[in-house]
């Protein structure tokens, strides 16, 4: 009996989940309801997802994003046969991250937000503000770079293949209307 009441008090924290690179070009494809199932079988309650290119929120009673960063990954790996890096905040981050915007005075519509897995190095930092490009602007925390691409992200040379090199770390970017749902999807 105590493990039911043990059980009952477990706390379900409320997760944000980005996958890189799925669903696009063609390239690791998972439909979102098998995902689902893929990853209600590791025990994640309450999954919902927004549109086909990896954004879930979910709950679970794990305090170390990390570790559950790892468990996802490795349950991608088992069901679908490929290796997926995944990104774990809070929307309680998200929000953080949407309030300190240094663009947010500029058009919303050509901001975006490049999530990085770990905190990169003071040195790569320094390296990369040394990088200028017309038509775009950045400003780089420990867990985001912001971008402005004045003449949009497609366009953009300052994307997340040459961030992820410069700073030497994994990252993906979501735009402004994905983080919004997804704080939304949170509620």
């Amino acid at each position: 009996m105590t493990s039911l009441a043990s059980n009952s008090l477990l706390i379900m924290e409320t997760y944000i989940a980005f996958l890189r690179g799925i669903n696009v070009s063609g390239q690791k494809k998972i439909k979102m309801a098998d995902l689902r199932l893929s990853l209600e079988k590791m025990g994640l309650g309450n999954i919902r997802t927004y549109i086909q290119s990896g954004n879930l929120v979910f709950q679970s009673n794990s305090q170390n994003k990390a570790v559950l960063e790892e468990q996802i990954t490795q349950q991608i790996a088992k069901d679908f046969g490929f290796e997926v890096p995944v990104i774990i905040t809070s929307p309680n981050a998200i929000q953080q991250i949407l309030e300190h915007n240094p663009f947010k005075a500029q058009d919303l519509a050509r901001c975006y937000f490049v999530f990085l897995k770990n905190n990169p190095d003071p040195e790569h930092i320094d390296q990369f503000y040394q990088l200028k490009y017309e038509n775009e602007q950045f400003h780089i925390t420990d867990s985001c770079v912001y971008l402005y691409c004045n003449a949009g992200y497609g366009k953009a040379k300052l994307n997340n293949n040459l961030i992820e090199q410069k700073l030497k770390v994994m990252a993906t970017t979501r735009n402004l209307r994905t983080l919004q749902k997804m704080l939304e999807l949170a509620d």
